[in-house]
């Protein structure tokens, strides 16, 4: 058998379920329990900021735009 067709077998056999596998995985990971808060997190980073947008990385005024826009939990 050659090696075009000894490599084709594999990748058409256990490349598919192992990358069948690794879909599964990555689906189970993003549902996982607990990981509601993190992805809430995440997607509230474009409101963070009232009034002006997030600063720019070596900005000296940093406390005037880091208000956060989210209202505060008691």
């Amino acid at each position: 058998m050659e090696t075009y067709s000894l490599l084709r077998q594999f990748a058409d056999s256990w490349v598919l379920l192992a990358l069948f596998a690794f879909f599964i995985g990555v689906v189970i990971f993003a549902f996982r329990p607990g990981s509601t808060k993190a992805y809430r997190d995440v997607a509230d980073i474009p409101f963070r900021h009232e009034d002006a947008p997030a600063p720019r990385k070596g900005d000296d005024d940093t406390a005037a735009n880091t208000r956060d826009a989210r209202p505060k939990e008691a």
